[in-house]
């Protein structure tokens, strides 16, 4: 793959699944976005409070460096919830792939709740995050998947897509 690949999404979408499993198959290495949240971030969301574009900035400029420190192509997990996001990231990586994780705000919740001992994103900011989503409809380099298909057909569907794009290229 000659392009990194950013698996994004609202919070319980599946990014982390996904993107790990893209990275096992592709031999890629994994960027975890909420790996690089601030403790002051990461305190607001356990809380249950949403983060602004203030917040997220340090982060999109890590995120953004992350990009940059692997030319050769990585796989990084991050909502990139606006198109303004993801405009960073695309200028820190020519070429930048999207695939994003399409859920429904009662899925999303239902996903996040089952996860809440294990996860410091609280449950009540769902809402927030699909008020603050701007999809990536129409976007050059995005591919819309069905985040309740299984691993297994989301991976065979992304490496696909993957694949024609490089032929394309």
């Amino acid at each position: 793959m000659s392009h990194s690949l950013v698996i994004m999404g609202v919070a319980g979408c599946g990014k982390s699944s996904l993107g790990a499993k893209i990275a096992q198959t592709t031999g890629l290495q994994l960027v975890e976005g909420d790996d690089y949240h601030s403790p002051a971030n990461r305190a607001k969301m356990s809380q249950g409070v949403a983060l602004t574009d203030a917040d997220r900035e340090g982060w999109l400029n890590t995120l953004s460096e992350q990009l940059q420190a692997h030319p050769e192509a990585l796989v990084l997990t991050c909502s990139a919830l606006k198109r303004a996001y993801r405009e960073r990231l695309r200028q820190a990586a020519p070429g930048l792939r999207f695939v994003f994780l399409d859920i429904s705000p009662e899925q999303a919740k239902a996903r996040v709740a089952a996860r809440a001992p294990l996860h410091f994103f609280a449950s009540s900011l769902v809402d927030s995050q699909f008020a603050t989503l701007e999809l990536p409809t129409g976007e050059a380099g995005v591919l819309r998947v069905d985040a309740l298909d299984s691993l297994a057909q989301l991976q065979l569907e992304v490496s696909a897509w993957l694949k024609a794009q490089q032929e394309q290229a």
